[in-house]
């Protein structure tokens, strides 16, 4: 039997890099300051009681797979440090299993990340309202065919370098669906619900409109994990 610890996350500004100011430009603006403030509480609380939870398990010789990790070994390691640096929670997370004997693994396909960002950036830097409206018509009409590409080649990778009587670890964005390409024998330990972050995420933009049910889901984000 093999192992993975599930670990559905939230990108933090600093994970972004040339897309956070766009994105938190546009937090501000649709939701407004104090929504906006509150949401970012509430992630920074969800990387606490991720950390937490990490910090009471034995993490040596557990594989690290990492959402948007196109590279393994000391250049991965070096990226971990460098977007740690910046203040990223989940690399300086990462950093720290890797201290403790954990091995990054590569995870991703270079192209189709590079695909997505280059799609996103294109979205972010347009100069006009109609240029960014094509360039978000455009993104949307590729995304879940693109995810889909994503998932499968991360699904991959996994069940080629994840060993009988391994665990592996991995930090995937809660719209990802990776599950349905492993291979059975692969036995998923989700250590927060995805299908909960994700929703959390979906109703951030209709807050207003599902209040009791997105601060429920607020809750649940920062909750402790159970070991």
């Amino acid at each position: 039997m093999r192992t993975l610890l599930y670990v559905p996350i939230i990108h933090t500004s600093a994970d972004l890099g040339s897309l956070a100011g766009d994105v938190t430009k546009r937090g501000i603006a649709d939701l407004g300051e104090d929504v906006w403030k509150d949401h970012i509480k509430r992630v920074e609380g969800l990387w606490d009681a991720i950390s937490h939870y990490f910090d009471s398990i034995d993490v040596s010789g557990m594989k690290i797979y990492q959402d948007g990790m196109v590279v393994g070994g000391e250049m991965g390691q070096n990226i971990v440090e460098e977007i740690a640096k910046a203040g990223s929670r989940n690399h300086e997370l990462v950093s720290s299993l890797l201290k403790r004997g954990a091995i990054l693994v590569k995870t991703e396909d270079f192209n189709l990340v590079k695909e997505e960002r280059d799609r996103l950036l294109s979205i972010t830097q347009a100069k006009s309202i109609t240029q960014k409206i094509i360039a978000f018509i455009r993104y949307k009409l590729i995304k879940k065919r693109l995810l889909n590409k994503r998932d499968k080649f991360i699904a991959q990778i996994i069940n080629e370098t994840l060993n009988q009587g391994e665990t592996g670890i991995i930090f995937m964005g809660a719209y990802h669906n990776i599950k349905k390409w492993l291979p059975n024998d692969i036995q998923i330990k989700e250590i927060k619900d995805a299908n909960k972050v994700k929703e959390y995420q979906s109703l951030l933009p209709f807050c207003s409109k599902n209040r009791k049910r997105f601060e429920e889901l607020g809750r649940y984000l920062i909750s402790e994990i159970n070991y």
